[in-house]
């Protein structure tokens, strides 16, 4: 069966865009003008024939039909997200990219990440320090770790015993986003890990700081 799909790159600027609420915004996340953020959701809603954005003086707010599509586009892309980790190979490493605010003490982070990184074995932590909001929205990290309340357009910022997790809406309800989530709260206990043939790899092999 063939699907008459819209361009992936207009889809992309389009659920960026309105996370953000912000052409700007996205062409940080996304790496390009915003210019070309806005020329991709204006061919978009050429090719639906539907206005997905009200744009007013310094402000974009989603119409109700851009609500209703982003909620199904966001929806497929977690589909999408879902069925590529699946497809991977077992043992396979992503990365996932903490910022940390200047203030916060590595050595403290480091029982809880390791937790994380026994309940996810195959995604390795990277941590920059110091990294707030700034590099956060220039796409530099996944998410950060900051110590007080941080809120801006399209991101979530979720308390912690101490101080604050902040990531994208478009990520904050992933698996790994959850369990890492789950892991600075406390909520994850996990026994000793299994033994292998293999030898053990040192202590916090895989939380690389910067």
């Amino acid at each position: 069966m063939t699907y008459l799909l819209p361009p992936l790159n207009a889809l992309r600027a389009f659920e960026a865009a309105a996370r953000h609420l912000s052409f700007k915004q996205a062409a940080h996340e996304l790496h390009v003008t915003a210019g070309a953020v806005s020329q991709q959701v204006r061919l978009l809603e050429e090719r639906l024939g539907v206005q997905l954005f009200e744009r007013r003086t310094r402000q974009i707010i989603l119409t109700s039909g851009g609500e209703t599509y982003l909620a199904r586009v966001r929806q497929a892309f977690r589909g999408l997200a879902e069925a590529t980790a699946e497809l991977k190979p077992e043992g396979v490493t992503s990365l996932l990219h903490i910022g940390l605010h200047a203030s916060f003490a590595v050595d403290g982070l480091r029982a809880r990440l390791s937790r994380f990184r026994r309940a996810q074995p195959q995604i390795a932590v990277r941590i920059s320090q110091p990294a707030g909001l700034h590099e956060l929205l220039e796409g530099k990290v996944d998410v950060v770790i900051a110590d007080r309340v941080q809120r801006h357009p399209g991101y979530r910022c979720e308390p912690l015993d101490s101080g604050f997790l902040i990531g994208p809406l478009g990520t904050a309800d992933c698996p790994e986003i959850e369990t890492l989530r789950s892991c600075l709260l406390g909520h994850v206990e996990l026994g000793p890990p299994a033994k292998t043939k293999a030898p053990s790899p040192p202590k916090d092999a895989n939380i690389e700081v910067q």
